[in-house]
């Protein structure tokens, strides 16, 4: 793969022993959760395409396996993507991720297969943790990146699965305060490297604020532009997972500005 197309860079940095953590909490928290469902539950549809809850929890072991298969594999020659890079690069690999979901469910049927899915994928991933090294370069589906950047960004699709997770079965399954703030930051940071500037300011409280879209930059006192939402709900608007009519409707956020509208700049994330 040819490197990709850099972007500006975000300056915010992420404790990598904290972000390990956060990535095997969350898994824990979806682990014990899915665990419980039986095969009707299994078989609900999602709002994931035509993939059944049975194929978003395996997709969510699937999230870990690539981390492991990028410890365990060759090194890459090259760094490809940054941190910063990941958020748009996903809109490409749609189809095969699905592909390889499937096979993944395929091979996780019977009463125990997630069972020893989690089990297995939760083993294998201690393991690439403990030999893999933050500044290692990996091999992505993207290309080559940092392990530690990789890491980053299991939180987002950790949160945004646990989310989906949740509207398709009612499980309630909790979020790890820093997986989520880690998610959040990231999603705003790649709005603002998607839509650059300085003349609307979103706040995500209490993980993120980061200043967006072209226009006047104020200095001083309030923005002339803010948005503001709850985590929860920019972690849908920045995947499409709620549209922003609909988020203004339901009162999900407060928006106020004449360039306050986000709505041409979203999803951030593919």
């Amino acid at each position: 793969m040819p490197p990709a197309k850099k972007t500006a860079r975000s300056t915010r940095s992420y404790d990598p022993a904290r972000t390990r953590a956060a990535v095997l909490a969350q898994f824990g928290n979806v682990r014990d959760a899915v665990l419980t469902l039986g095969p009707d539950e299994l078989a609900l549809p999602t709002r994931l395409g035509e993939w059944t809850v049975r194929e978003l929890a395996a997709h969510v072991a699937m999230v870990l396996r690539s981390v492991v298969r990028g410890v365990t594999g060759p090194e890459p020659a090259s760094r490809d993507f940054g941190l910063m890079d990941w958020p748009a690069a996903t809109r490409g690999y749609a189809s095969a991720v699905d592909e390889d979901t499937r096979e993944l469910a395929g091979a996780a049927e019977g009463p125990r297969g997630l069972a020893e899915l989690y089990g297995q994928t939760e083993k294998d991933f201690a393991a690439a943790l403990a030999s893999g090294r933050d500044e290692q370069l990996i091999t992505t589906r993207f290309g080559g990146m940092r392990l530690g950047d990789f890491l980053v960004t299991r939180t987002v699709e950790l949160c945004v699965h646990t989310d989906d997770l949740n509207a398709a079965t009612g499980l309630g399954i909790p979020y790890d305060r820093q997986a989520l703030a880690t998610c959040t930051r990231l999603l705003a940071d790649a709005l603002a490297v998607q839509a650059p500037g300085g003349s609307v300011e979103l706040r995500v409280p209490p993980y993120a604020v980061v200043q967006c879209v072209e226009g006047p930059r104020h200095t001083r006192g309030t923005p002339p532009n803010v948005v503001e939402t709850d985590p929860l709900t920019w972690l849908r608007l920045a995947t499409g997972r709620t549209a922003w009519a609909e988020a203004v409707e339901q009162a999900q956020l407060t928006a106020g500005g004449e360039r306050a509208d986000l709505s041409s700049h979203l999803p951030v994330l593919g």
